[in-house]
């Protein structure tokens, strides 16, 4: 309660009053907090609220999986121009980028929102919620291969359905405000926190467990588990450089801008941008890029961190270091007697 209380106190103090859910993965939510606490976390709005009422020890979760997500987010990208800047006292997380409608924004939605499904599940699995627990409603079921399903499935089902809930009732709270450009931005938040539980949904993998003497495998377990995280990450970065631009305007669907393209439809586990982004070269304090400006650079690369791509045709200064090794030798003589050669 009292460590609940300091970190209610601590997100009032920010001086950025937009506040978001995803600041719980800045801070420490190790304690099942009370649900009478609950209010005093800014940036949820009432359907979470209510989620932290009734379910209160799932907050932890929703804290450690916007955690995975910041981090996951920032490994995807640490050698880009754009990094995956946080800053710890904008209680947005991400600042102006995250309402933006880039690339980047889709990215930052779609890879929070399966850090929650991914820590929520796994909680599930490891029986600390008492509304889940992993998923037998296969076990014992025969397979046409031959093999059993059994041991304890990820309960992915559970972990999406509360992700769906939590994560997106920002977007489903304020989804019929603002304007027709707004509203086309809503939706496009929305699809990309399902890109990032479908993409867990997608990459599940068979485990199995051979049961027989010697390991002969006559009787064989299988069961299913989420990928990594890391995996997770990967897959949503191959799908940050597809991102499909969307129309400006759009009724019950989002449209691909493309009017070649328009009427094939868009994917579950494509993410989807509405705007350019920039070129993150030169810092702009307005939009929250920091720039590149004093980045390390690989001189040798041709990706993403090459010096002609990381620097924007600015040049660059290489630094020669030198690293000094010294091996030790012993000889030994008669009587005992050692000595200790040094060499450079």
């Amino acid at each position: 309660m009292e460590k609940l209380l300091k970190l209610a106190i601590f997100i009032s103090a920010l001086y950025e009053v937009h506040a978001n859910w995803m600041y719980l993965g800045l801070s420490s939510v190790g304690v099942v907090p009370v649900p009478d606490s609950c209010g005093r976390i800014p940036g949820l709005v009432q359907p979470q609220l209510e989620v932290c009422q009734n379910n209160p020890e799932a907050l932890p979760c929703v804290s450690e999986g916007a955690r995975r997500g910041i981090i996951e987010c920032k490994n995807q990208f640490k050698f880009e121009r754009w990094n995956c800047t946080t800053n710890s006292r904008n209680s947005s997380v991400f600042g102006p980028v995250l309402h933006q409608g880039t690339r980047e924004t889709a990215f930052i939605y779609a890879i929070t929102s399966a850090g929650v499904v991914h820590a929520v599940t796994q909680s599930c699995s490891a029986g600390n919620l008492t509304d889940c627990a992993c998923d037998v409603s296969k076990a014992g079921l025969p397979t046409p291969e031959g093999w059993t399903w059994g041991g304890c499935s990820d309960n992915i089902k559970y972990g999406m359905q509360f992700g769906k809930k939590f994560v997106d009732a920002p977007e489903r709270y304020r989804r019929n405000l603002g304007t027709t450009r707004e509203r086309v931005r809503i939706m496009m938040n929305l699809h990309n926190n399902e890109a990032g539980r479908k993409i867990i949904q997608a990459g599940m993998k068979t485990e199995c467990r051979c049961h027989g003497v010697s390991g002969s495998c006559a009787i064989k377990t299988c069961w299913k588990v989420m990928p990594t995280f890391s995996e997770v990450g990967a897959l949503l970065k191959d799908k940050y450089e597809k991102s499909v631009e969307i129309a400006p305007r759009a009724k019950r669907k989002l449209r691909r801008r493309e009017r070649q393209r328009r009427r094939v439809p868009i994917k579950d586990t494509e993410i989807v941008h509405i705007a350019a982004s920039p070129n993150y070269c030169r810092a702009n304090s307005k939009n929250g890029i920091l720039g590149t400006k004093g980045r390390e650079c690989n001189k040798r690369s041709r990706g993403a961190d090459s010096c002609n791509l990381l620097c924007c045709g600015r040049g660059y200064n290489t630094e020669t270091i030198f690293n000094k090794s010294h091996v030790c030798s012993l000889e030994l003589f008669g009587h005992g007697l050692v000595n200790l050669k040094h060499t450079t």
